[in-house]
């Protein structure tokens, strides 16, 4: 595959780069506000954000640490947990960072299955040998933002966020384009409903 001297440029950056830091962990249940209240008691947590089918928590700068979604009709383990855990997340510290990694991994013939601009954070999902969710994201807002954002009702609108082609990302930012007009989330397209965003990768 042939490469543009700017993308070998974040490939190459990535090479020796890790995550920043856990991001956060997200819980299937259809028992959110036992979960909630119970890891609310157990980590001094607060509610950052919920509605009827989503809860977010968070215990320190982060936007959410511990998330629940809701589903119905979820059988228990045997000699397990009630239910499972839907994924785990890493930040990146920037925008070039996160890109550089899609392109290191994409060498190594290890493609993402869903590419999203949550609003929140931009986010590239991949699944582990096992078949484990895996979400690298970056940041999109400073918490101040964050909060605006989620207060705004745009979450409420959209929860699930906007898919994004990350070539055409990384030719724009390759290009200049500003990291804050680049991750500004789009409105859905006519006709389209957010939970159309997700692929069937993600629910099977």
């Amino acid at each position: 595959m042939n490469i543009t001297e700017a993308e070998k440029s974040l490939r190459d950056s990535a090479n020796s780069l890790s995550p920043w830091k856990l991001a956060h962990v997200i819980f299937l249940t259809d028992r959110i506000p036992v979960m909630r209240d119970w890891y609310i008691r157990v980590l001094n947590a607060e509610v950052a954000f919920e509605n009827a089918n989503l809860c977010f928590l968070r215990y320190d700068d982060e936007h959410h640490r511990i998330g629940f979604i809701g589903a119905t009709g979820m059988q228990p383990l045997p000699n397990g947990p009630s239910y499972v855990m839907d994924h785990y997340a890493f930040t990146y510290r920037g925008l070039g960072e996160l890109l550089g990694t899609y392109l290191r991994l994409r060498d190594l013939g290890i493609e993402p299955y869903w590419t999203i601009n949550h609003g929140p954070t931009t986010s590239i999902y991949y699944k582990d040998p096992d078949g484990h969710r895996i979400e690298l994201q970056v940041d999109n807002f400073d918490e101040s933002e964050c909060e605006q954002f989620f207060a705004s009702g745009n979450y409420d609108e959209n929860p699930i966020g906007v898919n994004f082609d990350p070539d055409e990302w990384i030719r724009r930012y390759s290009e200049g384009e500003p990291v804050k007009e680049l991750t500004k989330r789009p409105t859905l397209p006519p006709d389209v409903n957010a939970f159309d965003m997700v692929p069937q990768a993600h629910i099977s």
